[in-house]
């Protein structure tokens, strides 16, 4: 390929990548060449743990005499990892802190999301509720109005004179009337 280097060695052809994405597909193309064969998974590294601090410190000297010029470099050492043993402990305090409140914080808003949704899905069933309780109602009036129509038909229009045919009429618009009224955006909202 143009962007590998190949070099004869004796007995072997030795690829040389020239990209990180190269070295990729050489890897992937030598992990699959044998499927059977285990691939290598590192462990995850183990948690940094501080030295635990000494019991007995031995041959404390102070500013007396007698200390000699080495002992202080052997306090300092001392002293730098009681510090960093106190800053890991203060760290890992921290850290479990906030841990802590951002679990916390997502149970609150967790139930703060449920609740949300059972109010809603409270006001979802009701409001479904309500339409199936009206809906039987205009389905009632619908059948009387056909019944009787269904009626007014079988009797037949030609026996009747004026003033019945009127008033007739005026039924039939009335109840068209009150069922537009029951149908208003007045009595849905409610």
């Amino acid at each position: 390929m143009a962007t590998e280097e190949t070099t004869n060695v004796p007995g072997k052809t030795v690829v040389v990548p020239k990209t990180a994405a190269d070295l990729q597909r050489m890897k992937l193309e030598k992990l699959m060449s044998n499927p059977e064969k285990e691939a290598f998974i590192p462990s995850r590294p183990k948690e940094y743990t501080p030295k635990a601090p000494v019991e007995f410190v031995r041959n404390v000297w102070g500013s007396s005499a007698g200390a000699g010029s080495g002992e202080f470099h052997v306090y300092r050492g001392t002293r730098r990892r009681e510090y960093a043993r106190q800053k890991f402990m203060t760290e890992k305090t921290e850290k479990e802190k906030e841990d802590a409140e951002y679990h916390r914080k997502l149970e609150a808003n967790k139930q703060a999301a449920e609740s949300k949704t059972a109010k809603k899905r409270a006001k979802r069933l009701k409001k479904k509720q309500k339409q199936k309780a009206k809906k039987p109602k205009q389905n009632d009036e619908n059948k009387e109005s056909e019944e009787s129509d269904s009626e007014n038909d079988d009797e037949g229009q030609e026996g009747l004179n004026a003033g019945e045919q009127s008033q007739i009429e005026d039924n039939q618009q009335e109840k068209v009337i009150n069922s537009d009224h029951n149908k208003s955006p007045d009595n849905e909202g409610r």
